[in-house]
């Protein structure tokens, strides 16, 4: 069933056409006549138009003129063109207005229809292509996503032979024909904490919006999950239409609806139209984007509209943050920091400069710390920082928050450091706590995040003994008490300050009050 508008200003060539055509045998089903092009605009208005013949040259507007306001409008339409010269520069304007052909006046009738039997074959076959489109993604979702996520991590070679036979396989009605725009969509982060559990709750809310949002219930579309908090959706275009601002301005309306009601920041890379076996490559670009994009957050960042990453700006002056560290002007480091990323544009900004901010920052403030005596990565090995330190690098958001971190903590362990009774009191304590244990020098500087001799000063600095003499008073004057005032076995108060061997515990004892372990019971028993 298909429907023909012919369009000339020559009412005898609209007639000639429309009497010397056999159109019942074409298949035609409905003829319509216009004789200037404000007519022709109307019966698209009115009607379904699928093929026009159409004059160039006429009054008011040309047939190249109302060529370009149907593809615009009405792209499924198919175009043959008919004009009294056999001007290279018309045809040239034809073939760039997308027309099936381009036909000399006289018409010769015969061509006139093999040409109208083309436009019905091409109609037939993207309508095919279409109808195959919505047809796998609305009926068989399952297989349709393994049949991506495959071609994605290369199961299926990305060769257009290997994904038909794959296609074929699995009965997907798949053709090379067949055009597709990816759009990889990637969770930033979170604006408040979440747990394991609240955020698959979220991921899903995520997924159904970008559903509802992107594809607005149509069914030529397809979400899939990726890893990394990622998703990827890939949308089926017929020819050239491409719904670039469409696609663009649906994007930002999803992502900020994720602002508003999920509470995080989200980003989409729109990637160019492919074919099923480009698909790879297409989204391995929008990959690199992803990577790259470590300055703009909540945005819509277009393959065709790349950014311009330059590697030419202000190196940060670490060598003088580092001195300001040593002398503890952690804030004034911070400040300093945060303001020279604020003050690179966003645009010359990307995963490899970041990184190599991270890296050195990382490198001075580990020498900082060192020269105080300080285990920078025992101080930065609990596992909140190692979570924070695991995003630093993907975007400058995370890499303030980071700095922030290892800054203020750093700072507040030198002012406890200064404060040198509270590492001794930490050392006491441990030595309370694990009393019957071999503790060694290593362990007990661990603890307090220093290294044995830069703690064994300080120890002996202000307690006026060393670690050992005050391990071992604290074990004797332990052992004392529980032999005077408990009834425990000699042997489980031995192993209770830590010593396995009873006859060297009797020697220590003795050697330290005079008397064996049995001899002071008694005494202070008695007492």
């Amino acid at each position: 069933m298909y429907q023909i508008l012919i369009v000339d200003d020559e009412v005898h060539t609209v007639e000639g056409i429309y009497s010397g055509v056999d159109w019942d045998k074409l298949g035609i089903t409905t003829v319509f006549k216009a004789y200037t092009v404000r007519s022709a605009k109307q019966h698209f208005e009115q009607e379904r138009i699928d093929i026009m013949l159409c004059d160039i040259e006429m009054p008011q507007a040309t047939g190249l003129e109302l060529a370009e306001w149907v593809k615009e409008r009405y792209p499924e339409t198919k175009t043959i063109f008919l004009t009294c010269h056999a001007d290279f520069k018309y045809a040239k304007q034809a073939l760039q207005l997308g027309s099936l052909d381009y036909i000399l006046k006289p018409v010769p009738f015969r061509e006139l229809e093999k040409v109208i039997e083309k436009a019905k074959a091409t109609i037939h076959k993207e309508s095919e292509i279409v109808q195959y489109s919505q047809f796998w993604i609305q009926n068989q979702p399952m297989i349709i996503e393994r049949f991506w996520q495959d071609i994605l991590n290369q199961s299926i070679l990305s060769n257009a032979k290997a994904i038909s036979r794959a296609a074929a396989d699995r009965n997907i009605p798949y053709f090379d024909e067949m055009v597709f725009i990816p759009v990889l969509i990637s969770l930033q982060r979170w604006h408040k904490p979440v747990n394991l559990r609240d955020e698959k709750i979220l991921e899903y809310g995520l997924k159904n919006s970008a559903e509802e949002v992107l594809f607005e219930s149509r069914q030529d579309r397809l979400l899939i999950t990726l890893n990394n908090r990622r998703m990827l959706a890939i949308l089926a275009v017929q020819g050239n239409n491409a719904p670039s601002s469409e696609l663009e301005a649906a994007c930002q309306r999803y992502i900020d609806a994720c602002s508003h009601y999920f509470y995080c920041d989200i980003s989409c890379y729109v990637g160019e139209k492919v074919h099923g076996h480009e698909m790879l490559e297409m989204v391995t670009k929008l990959y690199e984007m992803e990577r790259n994009n470590v300055a703009f957050n909540n945005s819509v960042l277009l393959l065709s509209r790349p950014q311009v990453h330059s590697s030419h700006s202000q190196s940060a002056d670490m060598q003088l943050w580092s001195v300001m560290l040593k002398e503890d002007k952690f804030d004034e480091v911070w400040t300093e920091a945060k303001q020279y990323l604020e003050r690179i544009e966003k645009e010359k900004l990307n995963a490899d400069t970041l990184n190599r901010f991270y890296q050195d920052f990382q490198q001075m403030m580990h020498y900082v710390l060192q020269t105080k005596g300080i285990h920078a990565h025992q101080l930065f090995g609990d596992p909140h920082s190692k979570e924070i330190d695991a995003n630093a690098i993907r975007s400058v958001t995370y890499l303030m928050e980071w700095m922030r971190h290892i800054v203020t903590k750093a700072k507040e362990y030198v002012l406890t450091l200064q404060q040198s009774q509270s590492v001794v009191d930490k050392v006491k304590e441990l030595i309370k706590l694990r009393i019957s244990e071999d503790l060694s020098r290593e362990e007990i500087a661990n603890h307090v995040f220093l290294n044995p001799d830069h703690l064994t000063r300080i120890f002996k600095k202000e307690t006026g003994m060393a670690m050992w003499d005050y391990l071992f008073q604290e074990r004797m004057q332990l052992a004392q008490e529980l032999l005077a005032k408990s009834d425990m076995p000699i042997s489980a108060v031995a192993s209770h300050i830590g010593y396995a061997n009873f006859s060297h515990f009797s020697r220590t004892f003795k050697k330290h009050t005079t008397m064996n372990p049995n001899e002071y019971r008694q005494l202070n028993r008695h007492k």
